[in-house]
């Protein structure tokens, strides 16, 4: 059993990490885990806890919260009339295949690998988020037969390799496809559902080498990361969609972007040894 004395920080980290992971939720519609995920690899790094798979336990725990947040999100988006449920149940399979996929692949890579495949992912997001424009268009609909079939497990795949849920793939590829951003970011609530369930599932059977792993960590989830956090955001999201509401959140989106792309940047000199 650790002593007080180490637990406390990371505590009091977690703490911190959670209440500003819920407000930039609320604030800019950015899913928790692209915040979490470095966040968690930097605190629990700094606390002592730096292995081999440490990456992995980041990713899991980050997405342990996003079943919870999303299951909040697709039920309120839901009593809003939000959510396509067509879009939900006909990318579901695909998406939870991939999602399945995506947790044996990082089950089995370094942790090293995996801050690069963050790395490159978020700088990809931090881009579009930074020059993105709404009017860009692949489709008039979201895709159907064989793309449908290659696209989303794809989006599964790769957010599970960063730990995230359905809304930093899902809204793009939907708003992109015509799909009303409204609607897009009700869908994608259920995306990161679908994404994190199996994936989280699969992630408590991985074995983490206990000399490495943070306090109470059961299979690759920390379970006091997972507790804190999800009080944390489910306290301060709502203060970020009143801050949305006060004030124009696109600015604040562009500087986000580059903060994540400063992330991403410092990621990948550490997965190169830097």
């Amino acid at each position: 059993m650790p002593e007080f004395s180490a637990i406390w920080p990371m505590a009091l980290m977690l703490m911190a990490i959670g209440g500003f992971a819920g407000v930039l939720a609320g604030l800019l519609g950015v899913g928790g885990g692209i915040v979490l995920v470095p966040a968690f690899f930097y605190a629990f790094a700094s606390l002592g806890y730096e292995g081999p798979q440490l990456m992995q336990v980041c990713l899991a725990t980050s997405l342990a919260t996003i079943i919870v947040t999303s299951i909040r999100s697709v039920l309120s988006h839901n009593k809003k009339g939000a959510v396509d449920w067509e879009i939900l149940k006909t990318w579901a399979p695909g998406i939870a295949l991939g999602a399945i996929l995506g947790m044996m692949v990082a089950s089995s890579l370094r942790s090293t690998t995996l801050q690069g495949i963050f790395g490159c992912l978020a700088i990809v997001i931090g881009l579009y988020m930074g020059f993105g424009r709404s009017e860009w268009r692949l489709g008039q609909a979201m895709p159907k037969g064989i793309l449908r079939a290659v696209l989303s497990p794809v989006v599964g795949f790769l957010s599970v390799l960063m730990g995230i849920g359905g809304g930093s793939f899902g809204v793009p590829l939907m708003s992109l496809y015509n799909t009303p951003i409204h609607r897009a970011v009700a869908t994608a609530a259920g995306f990161g559902v679908i994404i994190a369930v199996p994936s989280v599932a699969g992630f408590l059977l991985v074995d983490i080498d206990p000399a490495t792993r943070p306090p109470f960590t059961v299979g690759a989830v920390n379970v006091p990361a997972f507790l804190l956090v999800i009080a944390m955001t489910l306290t301060t999201a709502p203060l970020g969609v009143k801050l949305a509401h006060a004030m124009d959140p696109k600015p604040l989106k562009r500087v986000f972007a580059v903060f994540l792309t400063l992330i991403a940047v410092n990621m990948l000199r550490k997965a190169l040894g830097w």
